[in-house]
């Protein structure tokens, strides 16, 4: 793979409802470029709904858009459907990510690259990793509110990715998102005047 693909990169990552969209927001507001690998997921299933529909059943799948809500159903709870989409989707997400990340490298500045599963299973030789921190108890409450789910789904769905804590040994730079949207502003800022 090419060296300087990623050179300018930063991964950005964290855990379930730990802040990354909107720290991702801020960033933009403070005029850095970010690549969204969720979205590209997204747009990339709706493409290939007809595959979705082979793999998984039509159920799954209205006037070309995967319902994602009701696929997630399936993908959550069985690890063999996760595997399958996963080897579909995944390989995808990585030629799309490239594309942009070779757009951006030509500005020579730091970009951030929003992968939720860098440190699991995304395989991709990005120097630098920032993560968002939340508290685990914390992280519960946000997702039960935000998905409108119980403590045993919530802590389900946190439970399919890797201990943030063990995030946040691994990371070389944590942005804390425990406390309130003003301190996470700092936590920002207090960041780019690491990178720039």
């Amino acid at each position: 793979m090419n060296n300087d693909l990623f050179k300018n990169a930063i991964a950005l990552t964290g855990g379930i409802s730990t802040g990354k969209s909107t720290v991702c927001s801020l960033f933009k507001l403070h005029g850095f470029l970010t690549i969204d690998a969720d979205k590209i997921a997204h747009k990339l299933l709706d493409k290939n709904s007809h595959k979705i529909e082979k793999m998984f059943g039509a159920q799954y799948v209205e006037n070309g858009k995967v319902l994602r809500k009701e696929l997630g159903k399936i993908i959550f709870s069985n690890e063999d459907n996760k595997l399958k989409l996963e080897a579909l989707l995944h390989p995808l997400i990585k030629e799309e990510i490239i594309k942009e990340s070779k757009v951006f490298e030509e500005a020579n500045k730091p970009y951030f690259i929003d992968i939720p599963l860098f440190f699991e299973k995304m395989h991709y030789p990005i120097p630098k990793s920032l993560v968002i921190y939340t508290p685990k108890d914390i992280q519960v409450q946000r997702l039960m509110k935000r998905d409108n789910i119980s403590k045993e789904e919530a802590k389900l769905k946190i439970s399919n990715q890797m201990d943030i804590e063990k995030k946040k040994e691994l990371a070389d730079l944590i942005i804390d998102n425990s406390k309130d949207l003003k301190h996470l502003q700092k936590e920002v800022e207090k960041i780019i005047r690491e990178i720039i």
